[in-house]
């Protein structure tokens, strides 16, 4: 596992004993492969999953009459999500840097977007920037956490993956297109066509227990795309914000909102990679290496 906290080391050579004597084939051995990569998804969901769970309980439980406002509440219940994860060895010092930066960049959208009507969020408390509660940068700072963990987790590898400059010139215009759509043409389509072209060619390899499975990255970028667009749903019918469909009483999220995460995605895979550089499959590498070498000894006999 790479870059594994402590914590984490510690359950690794845990499970590791526990499946050292596990079954290389047959059924048993792919339900305990499904039962790793589910684990490891829900580790690496921890964050996000925590907030969601207090944002649901904020709006089942939490008193409408209470002196500390509701949005503070949930700031505050974000911010020692945070510490938890640091203190008990959850997340890297590292790893903050980047979830730092996802709430910066969030936060910047969501005063904006706010701002021009896109959304809004109740109008009480006092921690909170404008019309923006402070606990709205924690859910974009779950995705970078997720993008974090996943990466490590699953020790990802990628082939033919494409140059970080240019993906970086790519995000930087979706990031561009969120503000300058109110106000000129909307560009999403074009852009959504530019990560096609870019990522198409891209393989992702994720080590599981035993196996690597290798999948296209675009089918998982549009993966995480509709789990993030669910976890939206549940959020907007716990009341933590409102679309302005939603004024008049709750309904599922506009499907036209996958099209906007999927683009956020990008951004946060841009954010990652400038941290974490995509690698080349080191068994790929290894490979690669033994077969110069027989090219070598071929050349000289």
């Amino acid at each position: 596992m790479q870059r594994a906290t402590s914590l984490e080391r510690r359950v690794d050579g845990i499970a590791h004993r526990l499946l050292r004597d596990a079954p290389a084939d047959g059924i048993r051995a792919g339900l305990i492969e499904f039962a790793v990569f589910v684990l490891k998804q829900a580790w690496a969901c921890i964050f996000g999953a925590a907030l969601l769970v207090v944002i649901v309980a904020a709006r089942l439980w939490y008193p409408d009459d209470a002196a500390l406002a509701r949005n503070d509440a949930l700031t505050i219940a974000a911010v020692l999500i945070q510490v938890a994860m640091l203190v008990f060895r959850l997340e890297s010092g590292r790893e903050l840097w980047v979830i730092v930066l996802f709430h910066i960049t969030g936060t910047v959208m969501e005063l904006f977007k706010t701002d021009v009507g896109s959304w809004a969020y109740a109008a009480d408390g006092f921690l909170r920037i404008g019309g923006v509660p402070l606990f709205s940068g924690f859910m974009y700072a779950a995705v970078g956490s997720y993008m974090v963990r996943v990466y490590r987790l699953f020790d990802l590898g990628f082939t033919r993956y494409p140059r970080r400059w240019i993906t970086a010139v790519l995000a930087a215009a979706i990031y561009v297109n969120f503000f300058a759509h109110h106000w000129w043409w909307d560009a999403r389509w074009v852009l959504l066509a530019g990560v096609v072209v870019l990522w198409l060619p891209t393989v992702m390899h994720a080590r599981i227990w035993r196996r690597t499975i290798r999948l296209p990255l675009l089918v998982v970028f549009a993966g995480v795309a509709v789990f993030i667009y669910l976890a939206e749903n549940i959020g907007t019918w716990a009341g933590a914000w409102a679309y302005p469909d939603q004024a008049e009483g709750w309904q599922p999220v506009s499907l036209s909102k996958l099209s906007s995460w999927f683009l956020l995605m990008i951004i946060s895979v841009v954010l990652v990679a400038w941290v974490y550089p995509p690698q080349v499959p080191a068994a790929l590498l290894r490979d690669d290496a033994a077969t110069a070498r027989r090219r070598l000894d071929a050349e000289s006999v």
